[in-house]
């Protein structure tokens, strides 16, 4: 049956344009057209895409599978490239180039937009010792709906242009690991049964950042031949086999995994002296001048401090359980982003939820805080002034914690080196300003 209808596009892809009525159908349904074009050959695959206009073609590609797209992303007209790679969702550009030939891909990903360009080029560096370094892309995953005779006719199609495969895969349309199937089961089911009907569902993977001693113990444990991997999201995007993982297992599972700095600053251990001056006294003259930005906040209530010293006390308290409690958002962020943890869905939800623990976090310090300054001072208003105030503060740092590293890297600054200096200066004047006014404004109780 597939070899019967496989050739039809390829015939009305020679009259180009391509025949109206095919084109609105390509058009109206691109995801039934990519998998009907999964089913032909390179030559005929390629055929049909260049005779659609570079639109529609981009519209039916972004609905092909990884490993189909990958082979005619290098061969398909520069009009067509331009046209599709800008469409693609960044984490399926990128899983799509990584199966192309290095040499070829470099020169695909120099002719992109420079913003599409530096996404890309981050999300193909995966750090190393992950199994996201040593990941082949030669896997075969079929698609949830297909039944049993077009699933042995894909696999023989790819294995005559791969490597021998141990696992098939099956994914939804959205390139999600779903399970796997073995080729005892699908030589036995019945040519119309759709391979979602017996695949295995408890299929093992490993995330593409999943340290290598980990992945080589997990598959050890389970002896398997191969373990699939997968993107934040579940998306399959290759496979790690075990004769990969032989030699290649570091011996410290314990190194820094926060090696995270890489996601965007340049500066390597035995950078010569000026490179790193050059790259880290700029942001010291900033941090000066947020420090005195600080210090003017404190200033302006010079007059309030004078005639309640008490205040003095509590102004390094406020500023640095604001600096900590926003330092620890902003490590988890930090890893977060080079660890790809955070898709962009999900990141005003990130933001959210940091900010929501500042908000918790400072209800418990304040109550402790102002017990002691109540107790210390023999003033309940006192208390009520810098437990607030610490509500405030904390809820801030929370929230910039989180924002900070993720709007800095959007505007292309480094967020290792920016973050610290931005969010300390947030926590410091929010902090002050915070304790500074409520003491101002209920003076006539702290006297």
């Amino acid at each position: 049956m597939i070899t019967e209808t496989r050739h039809e596009p390829a015939t009305l892809a020679d009259s180009t344009p391509l025949l109206p009525l095919a084109q609105s159908y390509l058009k109206h349904h691109p995801l039934a057209a990519a998998h009907f074009i999964e089913t032909m050959s390179e030559h005929e695959a390629l055929t049909i895409l260049k005779a659609l206009p570079p639109n529609l073609a981009a519209e039916v590609f972004s609905h092909l599978e990884v490993n189909i797209a990958s082979p005619l992303l290098g061969m398909i007209p520069s009009e067509i490239f331009n046209e599709i790679i800008p469409k693609l969702d960044p984490q399926k550009a990128s899983a799509i180039l990584i199966g192309i030939e290095p040499e070829i891909r470099t020169k695909l990903i120099e002719r992109l937009p420079e913003k599409s360009r530096n996404e890309i080029r981050e999300l193909l560096t995966y750090p190393e010792f992950t199994a996201g370094r040593l990941m082949s892309t030669d896997v075969i995953a079929l698609r949830k709906d297909i039944k049993v005779d077009e699933a042995i006719q894909r696999i023989r199609n790819l294995a005559l242009k791969k490597t021998p495969f141990s696992y098939t895969y099956v994914i939804d349309e959205d390139s999600h690991l779903l399970g796997v199937i073995t080729m005892r089961d699908l030589i036995l089911a019945a040519p119309e049964t759709p391979i979602i009907e017996f695949m295995k569902t408890d299929v093992f993977a490993v995330n593409a950042f999943m340290d290598i001693n980990d992945v080589a113990n997990e598959v050890a444990k389970r002896k398997y031949l191969a373990a699939p991997v997968v993107d934040i999201e579940g998306k399959l995007i290759g496979i790690v086999k075990t004769n990969q993982l032989v030699g290649h297992a570091p011996q410290d599972a314990s190194r820094d995994l926060l090696k995270m700095f890489g996601a965007g600053i340049t500066e390597q251990t035995f950078s010569p002296i000026m490179y790193s001056l050059r790259k880290r006294l700029p942001w010291l003259y900033i941090n000066l001048l947020t420090a005195f930005l600080a210090a003017s906040v404190v200033a302006v209530f010079e007059d309030t401090i004078a005639r309640i010293t008490a205040l003095a006390v509590f102004l390094p308290v406020v500023a640095g359980q604001g600096g900590n409690a926003g330092n620890q958002s902003l490590a988890v962020v930090m890893r977060g982003i080079v660890m790809r943890e955070i898709p962009p869905s999900k990141v005003w939800n990130l933001v959210a939820k940091e900010s929501t623990i500042g908000l918790i976090n400072g209800v418990t310090i304040g109550l402790v805080t102002a017990l002691i300054a109540w107790v210390w001072y023999g003033n309940g208003m006192l208390g009520v002034v810098i437990g607030t105030a610490m509500i405030v503060n904390l809820f801030v740092a929370g929230l910039s914690g989180a924002a900070i590293p993720l709007i800095m890297k959007t505007l292309g600054f480094d967020p290792a080196q920016s973050s610290s200096i931005v969010l300390t200066t947030i926590t410091d004047v929010v902090g002050f300003l915070a304790f500074l006014g409520f003491a101002t404004m209920l003076e006539s109780y702290l006297m």
